[in-house]
């Protein structure tokens, strides 16, 4: 059985930094492409992915614009995100999502397996 486990997410203050922890279980970490989504009040956002093994493909979406830095540590079994500089618009439950691949996937409808997320809150 699966079991992905978010942490990290709290109230900072506008221009501040989080550091969001995912650990996965139950898959070949190794050999998974591994993401970061958000729910706001509108809608799901793609926000940050990996790729399998080594983390050598990364993508972003636009709106990270240099801010956020997604990595792994396959010995750990955890993915991290680092966001720095927070606009209170980056306030939102981030979800954790795993999927066995061979390359980085960006599209929620590809990922099987999810956490319960975290909440992240920025006040200006």
């Amino acid at each position: 059985q699966v079991s992905i486990l978010e942490s990290g997410g709290q109230s900072v203050q506008s221009g501040g930094s989080l550091r969001l922890s995912c650990v996965v279980s139950g898959l070949n970490f190794k050999w998974a492409s591994l993401a970061w989504f958000r729910q706001a009040p509108r809608e799901q956002e793609f926000v940050a992915a990996i790729s399998p093994e080594d983390g050598a493909s990364i993508s972003y979406a636009d709106f990270v614009q240099g801010r956020f830095t997604i990595s792994r540590d396959n010995a750990k079994n955890t993915a991290y995100l680092q966001m720095d500089n927070l606009r209170p618009e980056d306030t939102a439950r981030y979800y954790c999502a795993a999927r066995p691949a061979t390359r980085v996937h960006t599209v929620a409808s590809e990922y099987r397996y999810w956490g319960q997320g975290t909440l992240v809150a920025v006040s200006s």
